[in-house]
């Protein structure tokens, strides 16, 4: 009778790229894995992983930063049975989840695996499957409205840095897909590998705080053109300016000449958010810039931003970002 332990199969992830990919998207998650790996065998227990690399052909995959990568295997090819597919992101994939081929072949992949997740804008292919219908999931801030106008039957959580809905998972933009893949590593390995990838790539194992602390009003699209959104225009640029004046329902319909209910219900629906909590995103907003680009202190912040006193800004800032004003200004302070 053989007694010599067989080395246990390797969990193969398959990283999924459309031309041109968002280099960091694949890059981030191939180092969380393979640095996992390169642990594991320091320890004397074997790499756990197989990581290969897809595309829509194998070859040559352009990336955004204009350096291709090598995409060992087609995203056609049948005989694919990944452990794990990681769809990433790029402009390729937004345009990938419009063609009926590759959505087609992407589904029957994702099928065959037992773990499903998306960096960035690749939620937008992995949702045009149909494997995130009816579940939240998150992406890059900046497409959020895009994704949703595409994808109105999914819930868009808009803070996330990475979300499970079943066996899919979503990621926010870029190096959130890091923070998603160290969570994936605590889950197959146990939490000392995880921190020890996180210690070699310098990151945190979690993030404080999710990804509205580094997005920007721009999100919405407040000064645009839009069905809708002119009316808007010039009230949100004065409302940026006159942080500290009251910004009640009552007097900002009073400045576009509407009563407060019609008014709401349009600001509402053109924005994608409530008025009130569009002042507070905008003090917040103006109160980290001012955290990351001055020495003013916290107090001279919440005046300057609004905010009735330093608690109501703690507060808003903890609720909306996980986090403190003086935390996030240690984090992210930019002078000296």
């Amino acid at each position: 009778m053989n007694n010599t332990p067989q080395a246990k199969p390797r969990h193969r992830i398959l990283l999924v790229g459309f031309p041109p990919a968002q280099m960091l998207d694949i890059s981030g998650p191939l180092d969380v894995f393979t640095i996992a790996n390169e642990l594991s065998e320091a320890a004397g227990c074997g790499a756990p992983y197989q990581i290969d690399l897809a595309a829509p052909s194998a070859g040559a995959l352009m990336t955004t930063s204009g350096v291709s990568l090598q995409a060992e295997f087609s995203l056609l090819d049948t005989t694919l049975r990944p452990d794990t597919v990681l769809v990433c992101g790029g402009r390729g994939a937004r345009v990938a989840s419009r063609d009926a081929g590759l959505v087609k072949a992407l589904a029957t992949l994702c099928d065959r695996a037992h773990r499903v997740g998306s960096i960035c804008t690749g939620a937008f292919p992995l949702a045009a499957t149909g494997a995130l219908d009816g579940h939240r999931a998150t992406t890059h801030w900046g497409h959020f409205d895009e994704f949703s106008d595409q994808f109105p039957h999914i819930d868009i959580d808009r803070d996330a840095l990475f979300l499970s809905a079943g066996k899919c998972h979503t990621s926010a933009g870029i190096t959130a897909g890091i923070d998603f893949c160290l969570s994936l590593v605590e889950k197959d390995l146990g939490r000392a590998i995880a921190l020890s990838v996180a210690r070699e790539l310098v990151v945190f194992m979690k993030r404080p705080g999710g990804q509205s602390q580094f997005s920007t009003l721009l999100m919405h699209d407040a000064a645009g053109t839009g069905a809708g959104k002119a009316p808007f225009a010039e009230l949100v640029s004065w409302m940026a300016e006159h942080l500290t004046d009251d910004l009640s329902v009552d007097v900002l319909a009073g400045r576009v000449a509407m009563s407060p209910r019609h008014f709401a219900r349009r600001f509402s629906v053109a924005l994608k958010v409530a008025p009130g909590r569009y002042v507070q995103m905008l003090r917040l907003e103006a109160a980290r810039r001012l955290l990351t680009e001055s020495t003013l202190s916290v107090k001279q912040i919440a005046d300057r931003c609004g905010f009735q006193s330093v608690e109501t800004m703690r507060i808003a800032f903890q609720r909306n970002l996980n986090t403190s004003p003086s935390e996030f200004r240690d984090r992210f302070q930019t002078i000296e």
